[in-house]
This record gives C-alpha cells, sequence and structure tokens, in this order.
C-alpha cells in the first residue's frame, strides 16, 4: 500500500503539547460536561464545593455566595472589555488556601489555580472528604473564566491574586485590607472579623460559553442541596442582580431533606435517620454513612444521593448498598414476624413505591471513582459494604423497636408486590390479545404517511369537533389526529391494570408504540413530537393536565427526551377591514388593537374569542396552531423534577386541603373571562 501525500506530511511537528490550562479551554466537555447552562452553574458548583469542604473538614460555619453584573472596575482589572456579563463571588471563612512557596517555585495558591491535578485533596491528612477530585475543580473554573480574582486570608493577612483565562496576571502578593476592599467590591467584610478566610470571584469566558448569565433558581437548588447535607452550616446567597437575599441553614440534616421531599403526602411513619463509621478492613480507611427514609402512601420513588456534598443522580455503588440492605431487612422482618403468605415473594421494585430516602456518604476525596468529572455516578466497591453495613443494622434495630412502623412498611410492599402481580396478569390478557403489541392501531386514530418517527408528531385532541377540524387541516405526510373522547382518566395515582382497562388510553398507548411501564421501549415510539392540543379555556386546561399527568407519571422517558408539547391556539381573532390577526393574550389583543386604530381607515375594529378549538375551520387551525411555520407549541422539561412532582402530587392527588391552598395562593396570577 502506497501511503499518501497527507499521510507523509504527518511529521513530528504535528504533535501538539497543551500546556497549562489548555486542555480545559480545548476541551471544556470533559472537565464540565457542557458548555451550555448546566456547564455554566457546574462552574459556581465547583467553586461553592471548594468552600464546603472546609466545613466538612470543621473549619469554617458560614458560606455566602453572590451573584451580580460585570462592571468597569472588572474591566479594568482584567483588562479587557470581552467578559461575561455576570461574575459569581464565593466567601468563606475556612482557613484560606495556602499562599507559602511551593517546592515547584510559585505561590500555593497559584498552584491550585493553574495546574491541573493539584490540590490538598490527594492527601487524606488534608481533607478527609471533600468534593473536589483531583484537584481539576479551581483550576478548570480558571482556565474558563475571562477573568478571576482570589484573596486569602491567613494569619491576619491579606493575599491576591487575579488571572485572565487562566493565566496568572500578576504573581501572589500580600496587600493591604484598604486594597483588598477596592478589589473586591467590599465582599472582604464578611470574614474581616475572622483569622482566615478564602474570596474567589470569577466571571466565564464568553468565548468559552453559550450562555453567560446565570438562572437564581438553579443556583439555589444548588446551594439548597449542600445546605441540607451540611447540618448547622449558614449559607447566604445574594442575588444583587434581582435584588434579594435568601438563608439555607437546616439543623436536622437529610432528615430535614426527607421531611421536604415528602410534603404534602401522607406519611407511614417519622422519618428513619443513621449515621455511621464504616472502617475497610484493608485498607482501614474510614467512609462515614448517613440515611434517612420515609415511607408514604404514594406509587412513585424519590431516593437522592450524594457523596461529599455531590449530587450523584445516576446513583452508584452507595445507592446499590442502599438497596440491597433495604431488601434483606425488608424480607427477613416480614418473614421472622409471619407478615408474608405462603409463596408470597416481592421485589426490589416492590420496595420502591412511596419510598423517599437521601444516601450521603463522605469518603477521602484521593480514593473517589467516578464515572466521569461530572460525578454522576460513584463506583467505588467499598461504597457499597459501608452503607449496606451501616443502614442494615441500624434499620433492623428501628423495625424491631418499632412494630407498628415495620408492619406498615412491609405491608406498602406487599400491597405494591400484589398490586404487581394483579397488573401483569392485567398487562398479560390485553398482550395476548395483541392489543399492546401494535397489532393493530386504534380505529380512531388518523395517522400520518411518514414512517420517520423523527419527521412524525402527533396532536392528542379531546372532542370531536376539534378532532375533524384538526383531520381536516392537518398535513398528512407527517401529521397524525389521536382525539379524546372526553376527559382521560387522572392517573397520578392509577396503576397499570387500571391504565390499560381505560379504553382511551389503551388505545393511546397503542398509538404511540412504545409500550408502557417495564415494557417502554423508546426505540418503537412512532412520533418524536407528541402535542397536546386542547381548548383554551379551563376544560382544555384540565384536560392538558390530565395528559401532562399520564405522561409524566408513566411515560417520563418520553419527557425527558423532549418528545412532548403543549400546543398554544390563540385566544382572539382581530379582524379590522380585510385584515385579520390572531393573538394569543389579553396584552397582545390590546396591543394589537392599539396598531390597527393608528390606520384610520379601519373605521371598525371586531374581536373575536375563540372558546374551543371547534370554532375554527380546518383552514384557521392549520394556520394558527399546526403548521410549523406559524403555529406556536411549547415543549415540555422538567428542569426540577421534586417541584413537578409536589405539583401534581398537590393537583391530581387525592386530599384536598393542598388543592385548595394551592389555587387561592395562586388565585391572584389568573384572570377571569367574563
Amino acid at each position: 500500500m502506497i501511503a499518501s501525500k497527507s499521510t507523509l506530511s504527518y511529521q513530528a511537528k504535528d504533535i501538539k503539547v497543551l500546556e497549562g490550562l489548555e486542555p480545559v479551554r480545548k476541551r471544556p466537555g470533559m472537565y464540565i460536561g457542557s458548555t451550555d447552562s448546566k456547564g455554566l452553574h457546574h462552574l459556581a458548583q465547583e467553586i461553592l464545593d471548594n468552600a464546603v469542604d472546609e466545613a466538612i473538614v470543621g473549619y469554617g460555619k458560614t458560606i455566602r455566595i453572590f451573584r451580580a453584573a460585570t462592571t468597569e472596575q472588572h474591566q479594568k482589572l482584567a483588562g479587557t472589555k470581552n467578559l461575561g456579563s455576570e461574575v459569581i463571588t464565593v466567601v468563606d471563612n475556612g482557613r484560606g488556601i495556602p499562599v507559602e512557596k511551593h517546592v515547584s517555585g510559585v505561590s500555593a495558591l497559584e498552584i491550585v489555580m493553574t495546574k491541573l491535578h493539584a490540590g490538598g485533596k490527594f492527601d487524606e491528612t488534608a481533607y478527609k472528604a471533600s468534593g473536589g477530585l483531583h484537584g481539576v475543580g479551581s483550576s478548570a473554573v480558571n482556565a474558563l473564566s475571562s477573568f478571576m480574582q482570589v484573596v486569602v486570608k491567613r494569619d491576619g493577612k491579606y493575599y491576591y491574586q487575579a488571572y485572565t483565562q487562566g493565566k496568572p496576571k500578576v504573581a501572589v502578593t500580600q496587600i493591604p485590607e484598604k486594597k483588598v476592599q477596592e478589589m473586591c467590591n467590599g465582599y472582604i467584610k464578611h470574614f474581616i472579623d475572622q483569622p482566615s478566610g478564602t474570596v474567589v470571584q470569577f466571571i466565564p469566558d464568553p468565548v468559552i460559553f453559550t450562555e453567560t448569565k446565570f438562572n437564581t433558581k438553579t443556583l439555589k437548588q444548588i446551594i439548597k442541596d449542600r445546605a441540607y447535607l451540611m447540618a448547622g452550616i449558614y449559607f447566604q446567597f445574594t442575588d444583587e442582580i434581582e435584588d434579594t437575599t435568601q438563608h439555607f441553614y437546616f439543623e436536622g440534616g437529610i432528615r430535614s431533606l426527607v421531611e421536604h421531599l415528602n410534603g404534602g403526602k401522607k406519611t407511614l411513619h417519622s422519618v428513619f435517620y443513621t449515621s455511621g463509621d464504616w472502617q475497610d478492613d484493608t485498607t482501614k480507611k474510614h467512609i462515614g454513612v448517613e440515611v434517612a427514609l420515609q415511607y408514604n402512601d404514594t406509587y412513585t420513588e424519590k431516593v437522592d444521593s450524594y457523596v461529599n456534598v455531590i449530587r450523584t443522580p445516576d446513583g452508584g455503588t452507595h445507592v446499590n448498598g442502599f438497596r440491597l440492605s433495604l431488601s434483606r431487612v425488608v424480607r427477613e422482618y416480614a418473614e421472622k414476624n409471619g407478615l408474608t403468605k405462603e409463596k408470597e415473594a416481592f421485589t426490589a421494585e416492590d420496595l420502591k413505591e412511596g419510598l423517599t430516602a437521601v444516601v450521603f456518604v463522605k469518603m477521602p476525596a484521593n480514593d473517589l471513582q467516578f464515572e466521569s468529572q461530572t460525578k454522576s455516578k460513584l463506583n467505588n466497591n467499598e461504597a457499597q459494604s459501608a452503607v449496606y453495613q451501616v443502614f442494615k443494622e441500624a434499620f433492623q434495630t428501628f423495625l424491631e423497636e418499632n412494630p407498628s412502623v415495620g408492619r406498615a412498611v412491609t405491608g406498602k410492599v406487599l400491597l405494591s408486590a400484589r398490586a404487581r402481580l394483579a397488573a401483569r396478569a392485567a398487562k398479560d390478557a390485553v398482550v395476548r390479545k395483541g392489543v399492546l403489541e401494535g397489532a393493530s392501531l386504534p380505529g380512531k386514530l388518523a395517522d400520518c404517511q411518514s414512517r420517520d418517527p423523527a419527521a412524525s408528531e402527533i396532536y392528542i385532541v379531546e372532542g370531536d369537533s376539534a378532532g375533524g377540524s384538526a383531520k381536516q387541516g392537518r398535513d398528512r405526510k407527517f401529521q397524525a389526529i389521536f382525539p379524546l373522547r372526553g376527559k382521560i382518566l387522572n392517573t397520578e395515582r392509577a396503576r397499570l391494570d387500571k391504565l390499560v382497562s381505560s379504553e382511551e388510553i389503551k388505545n393511546l398507548i397503542i398509538a404511540l408504540g412504545a409500550g408502557i411501564g417495564e415494557t417502554f421501549e423508546p426505540d418503537k415510539l412512532r412520533y418524536h413530537r407528541i402535542i397536546l392540543m386542547n381548548d383554551a379555556d379551563v376544560d382544555g386546561e384540565h384536560i392538558t393536565t390530565l395528559g401532562l399527568t399520564f405522561f409524566f407519571r408513566h411515560m417520563p422517558e418520553v419527557v425527558q427526551a423532549g418528545h412532548l408539547y403543549v400546543a398554544l391556539p390563540p385566544l382572539y381573532k382581530v379582524t379590522a377591514g380585510k385584515q385579520s390577526r390572531y393573538v394569543y393574550s389579553d396584552e397582545e389583543r390590546d396591543q394589537v388593537v392599539a396598531e390597527l386604530k393608528k390606520d384610520k381607515t379601519n373605521s371598525q375594529i371586531g374581536i373575536q374569542r375563540y372558546k374551543g378549538l371547534g370554532e375554527m375551520n380546518p383552514e384557521q387551525l392549520w394556520h394558527t396552531t399546526m403548521n410549523p411555520e406559524t403555529r406556536i407549541i411549547k415543549k415540555i422539561t422538567i428542569d426540577d423534577a421534586e417541584k413537578a412532582d409536589r405539583t401534581f402530587m398537590t393537583l391530581m392527588g387525592d386530599e384536598v386541603p393542598p388543592r385548595k391552598k394551592f389555587i387561592q395562593t395562586r388565585a391572584k396570577l389568573a384572570e377571569l373571562d367574563v
């Protein structure tokens, strides 16, 4: 084989070595996951976790976080106007980053902020448990910031260093207090009376990030997570842009978190909590374990897990240890106390119904093993053993000492097992008839011609009138119509057997083609845009909520994949002479009317309020609500699953008082159509 010219030109000089923090700027996704809003907030999380690490090991009880707009002072200090629009500042009263000269010849502070895989978290004597990994956090944030500055207070003296895109502007310098106040916008005042502390201020680089504006809600959630885990540590978040300040302090730690997660739900017992220290017999290293749990009467599970204050949304070995232990303890308790019938068994899935739990482990930072730098899943095998042992012994004792709780938990699990078997029998009966296997699509479905799910969409419409207009007005090539007859079943507390017994829901499941529950197969979903289209009135909103509840509770994969939408039909048609405009809100109506009145030839302006989709003819429905070029549809996402869960539980659950309170407290946000 003859080498090509391009191959022959591949020389040693073509090999590039990325120095310093260049790898981070070259491949930011490897270090923070992405360069969108999620990656942006990961920067704040990394800096916050450094302050939290100090609190974990017993140094500093107060952490303050500030969000503010960048100023001319920042531009002056950075030496450039090409800065992000917002700046985040984190202030703690911990020990302060060491500033003395490192063996490498420069200050330890500069090493920590500018070198990958450098920091105190490799040494177990410095940080027995921390959120940092491989010393990447601070330096990665620095590399991805257009400007960063750090003030350290140690032994009553102040030290300063600033950076642009991760490169030091000056050497670490001792500066007077007055100068520190000037350079850091006065944030230093928050530990002026403390012997030590650290101020870290950074501005994300707009060259790297697609979005440089922080979301207040996201920042609050990050802070709140850590406040729940760090019992007795005070957090303060000040948003100088929105002029708000919020305080976070939870004496109960993860017990308070479980109570919060179960807010508004009927619980079966008080919160169980245990903590303990587990030692590896081989390495002699210690792992701290905390677990809190409480069962409620719902059918959904909520298990949050953390490692050294890092949320692990994908779980890992620590969660595996918890599940294995929970299964064994409940099984042994049920058998020992004769609570199970002969041959009656339950699975790990049955233990999930109504379970709310938090699993929190604290491990030596230099031993942490995650699947990636984004730290979503823990891989340390010893964490499984630690949680298994600590939780098992404590929960066994708890059930023995509280027999009423033991019976309640066992009863809940066994009820789940019986319902699962009943649901499976019902589902198998349906499957045997070929109903859920897609053998034949329901007759009421007006399918599209396309067989490419990515190019296909289905409108779920209530009522024969609207369904008829939609079928006539659609583009048959890619748009399918599924009409509903009346309001579908409230599926908030419905099991699978009840779902498949509902003709409307059963036909909808068949039309979508992907199955449901354990049998759900995303690759078989026939449409990648599932659009709920209902009237713009109270009944229409209720029907939309029922649809959202169904997908959120029973097909969450559809929502998570971004396949669920809500159509926004117009509220009014405004006409003036031969002109006609469709508007979607009262404000837009008033604006359009004002514009039309400026034209003196418009002697008469007509306003038609649409009460329902059925009032539109097929052409109007296509133009306003179905034409991809002119329609307005809203993608449904779950930015905060915890709040979504609580909202659905409140609105669609059995308890009337919480729903009444929810509606009353938000009544002022509603508009009356008189």
